[in-house]
């Protein structure tokens, strides 16, 4: 079983993105700091790691760059809430292999894991296509028939979710978590609403109300 190094201080974000590597089948090893990320690189057999920027005893684009000085060689994805060009050239450059920023789909996170994994060689996708829609990964915007629109970051991380997913029930659960990382509240509209904002887009018909379950990406 390959073991995956997760170094984020947020206790929320990183028990989401636990949960979601080892129901994808993967040992998690958790530091929720720079010196214990950089103690469990060196003292453990990881096969990948996901890097926080913000953390609270280093700046993880420092602890990247001891890290490779010491010869630490399997492959490094940050995962980080700077979003700039800017921001994303500094990450490669320091030795990252691949660079996501949050909020994030955690099946795009898996994909991108797997990838790594293989060594990077086959070539990343850019858009997905389903039921009539194509939506562009790297610009975050969806095309429906001829119309183009621009998708806020949640609005991308849900539609992404239902496109890697495209006529399969997905329930409101499973959105909250895999979109925003909660668990679920029974009493919350959150998924409802941004539904919504989505077939104000898209379409009415491409969303389908499934009663009493969830939502279904229509074909």
């Amino acid at each position: 079983m390959t073991q995956i190094l997760l170094i984020e201080d947020e206790d929320r974000i990183a028990s989401f993105v636990e949960k979601g590597l080892r129901a994808a089948g993967y040992a998690v090893l958790r530091g929720a700091t720079a010196s214990e990320g950089f103690e469990y690189a060196m003292n453990n057999s990881v096969g990948l790691a996901v890097l926080d920027l913000g953390l609270p005893d280093e700046d993880g684009l420092r602890l990247l760059g001891r890290l490779r000085g010491q010869g630490f060689g399997v492959p490094v994805i940050i995962l980080t809430a700077r979003s700039t060009p800017a921001d994303t050239v500094a990450g490669l450059e320091s030795g990252a292999d691949d660079y996501m920023s949050k909020p994030f789909s955690i099946d795009e996170l898996l994909a991108r894991i797997r990838l790594r994994l293989r060594g990077g060689s086959a070539e990343e996708p850019t858009t997905l296509s389903a039921g009539g829609l194509i939506l562009d990964l790297h610009a975050r915007r969806i095309r429906a028939g001829q119309k183009h629109h621009d998708l806020s970051a949640r609005e991308f991380a849900l539609m992404e979710t239902f496109m890697r997913h495209p006529g399969q029930v997905l329930s409101r659960e499973q959105l909250l978590e895999r979109v925003w990382g909660y668990s679920f509240d029974p009493g919350s509209n959150l998924v409802d609403v941004y539904v919504r904002y989505l077939r104000a887009k898209i379409g009415a018909g491409a969303i389908r109300t499934v009663r009493g379950v969830g939502y279904r990406l229509e074909l």
